[in-house]
C-alpha cells in the first residue's frame, strides 16, 4: 500500500521542515537587506511585500470571517509580524544573523508560559527545569561577543527575547481564541491588515526612495527583503497556521528547534565567527526548550 502523503504526521513533519528552512534562512536575507536599508525600511518592506503577496487571499475571505474576530486578528498580525519584524532588524545591527537564529529558539518556552500563565495548561517539574536552563543559554550568550571574548552585556538580545515572547503570545491567541478560522484566512488578513502600518512607515518615516533610486545595490537588497516578506512571512505564516490547526501549539512552535540549525549554516557560509561558547550556548538553549517540550 502507497503512503498517503496526507497522513497527519506526514504532513505535519513536513510543514516544520519546510518552515524550518524558509525562516531559517529569514536571518540572513535580514542581514543582506540591512546593508542598504535602516531598520524600520526593513521590516516595513518586509512586511509590506508580505502584504501585497496575501492581498488576493485576505480580499476574498473578509466576508467569510465574523466582523467580532476582526480587531483580533489584526492584533494578532502586529504582535506577531509587524512588531517582531521591527525588533528583529534593529537586532541585528548588532548581532550575526546566527545569533539571532540561536535566540529564536525561546519561542516554545514563551509559548509554554503564556500557556500555564493565561490559558490553564499544565506543567511539570521537567519544563519549569527546561525554563530555567533556556534562559540561562540566553544569558550565557548575552555576555559572547562574535571572537568568542566575555565582555558587558550586549542588550541587543532582549529586543530578540522580546520578540519570542510576542510569538509565544501570538501562538496562544492562533490556537486558543481563533480556532475555529481557517488558516488561510487568519494568515492573509492579519498580514493584509498590518500592510497599511508598513507602507505608511516605508514610505513617510523613512528615506527607502531615495535610497532605491541613488544607493548601489539598492534593487538587490530589496530582492532579499521581498523575498523574506513573500516568501518568509506571506507564505511561511500560511504553513504554520496550517500546521497549528493540525498539531499542539508546542509542536507547531518547536520549528525553532531547526531554526537554528539553518540560521547558523547561513552565518557560516556568510562569514560569521562562531566559537565554542556559542556553540555551548546554542545547545543549552535547545535542550531546555526540548525539556520543555515533554510532558514529564
Amino acid at each position: 500500500m502507497s503512503r498517503d502523503p496526507l497522513h497527519p504526521k506526514f504532513l505535519s513533519w513536513s510543514l516544520l521542515i519546510a518552515l524550518s528552512l524558509i525562516w531559517g534562512s529569514s536571518f540572513i536575507l535580514i542581514k543582506k537587506g540591512l546593508t542598504v536599508y535602516s531598520p524600520p525600511e526593513v521590516a516595513g518592506i518586509r512586511i509590506f511585500t508580505a502584504s501585497l503577496f496575501m492581498m488576493p487571499f485576505a480580499i476574498s475571505r473578509f466576508r467569510r470571517v465574523d466582523k467580532k474576530y476582526y480587531f483580533l486578528i489584526f492584533f494578532t498580525g502586529f504582535i506577531g509580524s509587524f512588531i517582531p519584524a521591527i525588533l528583529f532588524a534593529v537586532a541585528q545591527t548588532r548581532l550575526d544573523s546566527a545569533i539571532t537564529g540561536i535566540m529564536n529558539a525561546l519561542t516554545p518556552a514563551f509559548v509554554m508560559i503564556v500557556g500555564v500563565l493565561f490559558y490553564r495548561q499544565r506543567t511539570t517539574m521537567l519544563q519549569v527545569a527546561g525554563l530555567i536552563l533556556a534562559f540561562g543559554g540566553t544569558a550565557m550568550l548575552m555576555f559572547i561577543r562574535t571572537g568568542g571574548t566575555v565582555e558587558n552585556v550586549n542588550f541587543f538580545i532582549l529586543l530578540v527575547v522580546l520578540a519570542t515572547l510576542l510569538y509565544g503570545i501570538n501562538v496562544n491567541i492562533l490556537k486558543f481564541n481563533l480556532s475555529e478560522i481557517g488558516h488561510l484566512a487568519i494568515s492573509s488578513i492579519s498580514i493584509f491588515s498590518i500592510g497599511f502600518l508598513a507602507a505608511a512607515q516605508l514610505f513617510f518615516f523613512t528615506d527607502f526612495t531615495q535610497k532605491l533610486m541613488h544607493e548601489e545595490k539598492a534593487f538587490l537588497a530589496l530582492f532579499y527583503i521581498t523575498f523574506l516578506g513573500m516568501i518568509g512571512t506571506g507564505f511561511a505564516l500560511m504553513l504554520f497556521n496550517k500546521l497549528l490547526k493540525i498539531t499542539s501549539p508546542i509542536f507547531s512552535s518547536s520549528v525553532t528547534y531547526f531554526i537554528p540549525i539553518v540560521a547558523v549554516f547561513w552565518g557560516i557560509i556568510d562569514g560569521e565567527r562562531l566559537t565554542l561558547l556559542h556553540f555551548l550556548s546554542m545547545a543549552v538553549i535547545i535542550t531546555g526548550v526540548f525539556m520543555t517540550n515533554r510532558k514529564g
